[in-house]
């Protein structure tokens, strides 16, 4: 017993040296009010700003070393990813496009913090405070900014010459060659992405080998900024960007596997400042690391096992049909917001060959094939919309000069072949030839 209580009397005072090491949690008063509604603000006050702002707001049992150093790593990290003391600071695009993860990342269920609400229930977002905060965002809500100068205008760089990220990641060339993992039509930021995977990452998408991916499997995401048609569509505008994802457990071991980098503007130039920018992708990719840290549903007919992590409403097109436009390459897409319809352009490789040239010329032999499909929100990201079920398949094969375009159309349940006249054939093939390809540098 006297043992006992010597240790008892040591762990005693162990604990109560230990209190004093107790490294700082820097506060300061905020910047700037967010420009939000007062019911927004509260509810991010309550929700988020004890680890994600500048202000301290620990509980006493968060004060007790040696939780209190957990707290504190948690905050300090918290703060970097975003800090709400210094968010009106920038733009009032970045604000929303924060805000828009934020709302994300609490709909996966990842903020707050699942350890923090256990402890700290009030900081739950119940089901009200979600609507008013998807409520204020309103996406959609914006229509597409103006179009920009036409592609004919544009310089093309040399793909082979530019620079790798700031991380060391390379520039792949070739990816205006990779073929179409998904799309996605983003209403937070009015821009449209292609989703586009190499060999090894297509291969995977159609067997379902994606937990995990296999090693060198690598994603292109292109985003484009919206434009509206006279016609109403809403179609790709200004080339945005490209990022890329490169799985490599052993190179990428501390990036959780995956090598990151995004290059901007027509000139295609490296993000960020230093390497440190790729906290900014593991930090947004982490809800999601149950999924390999990939956001993307692929559009493919495998079965994988567990949560959602694969789109096969939208891959659900016969077999019957006369091609299988999914194995194809894109070149472009467009929103029809009357219907709530999305559709992308493939061709077989005579076409997209054809649609690289300034000015696209089908040459004989070449096929184009429409899909359309409903849309549905991205369960992965607020704010976004994907395929989901096939609406029509619309193919267009090119002839020799003097003979006829063969124009067929598959639609409705099960997609069957349904015969349109003459004079609607016409005005669909019209229809078709007159889609720009999407402008990739």
């Amino acid at each position: 017993m006297k043992v006992l209580g010597k240790l008892i009397l040591l762990g005693a005072l162990v604990f109560i040296l230990l209190q004093f090491a107790r490294p700082g949690i820097p506060t300061q008063p905020e910047t700037a009010q967010l420009a939000a509604p007062a019911e927004v603000r509260h509810i991010l006050e309550k929700d988020c700003y004890s680890c994600h702002s500048d202000q301290r707001r620990l509980a006493w049992f968060d004060q007790i070393v040696p939780a209190y150093w957990l707290v504190r790593r948690d905050i300090l990290t918290a703060r970097d990813h975003l800090n709400f003391s210094t968010l009106a600071t920038l733009p009032a695009a970045a604000q929303k496009a924060r805000l828009y993860e934020a709302v994300a990342m609490i709909q996966l269920g990842a903020m707050p913090l699942p350890q923090f609400t256990q402890f700290h229930p009030d900081a739950k977002v119940t089901p009200e405070e979600m609507a008013t905060l998807k409520a204020y965002l309103a996406p959609w809500s914006q229509p597409p900014l103006p179009a920009g100068p036409s592609a004919a205008a544009l310089t093309r760089v040399s793909l082979s010459s530019v620079q790798p990220e700031l991380n060391g990641l390379p520039f792949f060339p070739d990816f205006e060659s990779w073929k179409v993992i998904s799309t996605t039509d983003r209403g937070d930021n009015n821009t449209f992405r292609f989703i586009l995977g190499n060999d090894i990452a297509i291969r995977a998408a159609q067997s379902g080998n994606i937990s995990p991916w296999p090693e060198g499997a690598a994603f292109a995401k292109i985003a484009w900024q919206q434009q509206s048609a006279p016609n109403g569509l809403i179609l790709p505008g200004k080339f945005i960007q490209v990022e890329f994802m490169l799985k490599d457990a052993q190179r990428y071991k501390a990036t959780e596997g995956w090598g990151w980098g995004r290059w901007r503007g027509n000139d295609l130039k490296p993000y960020g400042d230093n390497a440190r920018f790729v906290t900014e992708c593991t930090g947004c990719h982490q809800p999601i690391h149950g999924d390999d840290y990939v956001y993307t549903l692929p559009i493919t007919a495998a079965r994988v096992a567990g949560v959602e992590a694969v789109n096969n409403n939208a891959a659900a097109l016969p077999a019957t049909l006369p091609f299988q436009p999914l194995a194809w390459n894109a070149i472009t897409m467009f929103v029809d917001p009357k219907t709530r319809t999305t559709a992308t352009l493939y061709g077989n490789a005579a076409a997209v060959k054809a649609a690289r040239a300034s000015s696209p010329n089908y040459p004989p032999g070449a096929v184009l094939a429409l899909v359309t499909w409903t849309q549905r929100e991205d369960p992965h990201w607020f704010g976004a919309r994907i395929p989901d079920t096939p609406q029509s398949v619309e193919f267009l094969q090119t002839a020799a000069p003097g003979q006829s375009r063969t124009y067929r159309r598959f639609a409705g349940p099960g997609l069957v072949e349904d015969h349109p006249s003459a004079g609607t054939a016409a005005q669909r093939i019209s229809f078709i030839e007159a889609q720009a390809p999407a402008w990739l540098p």
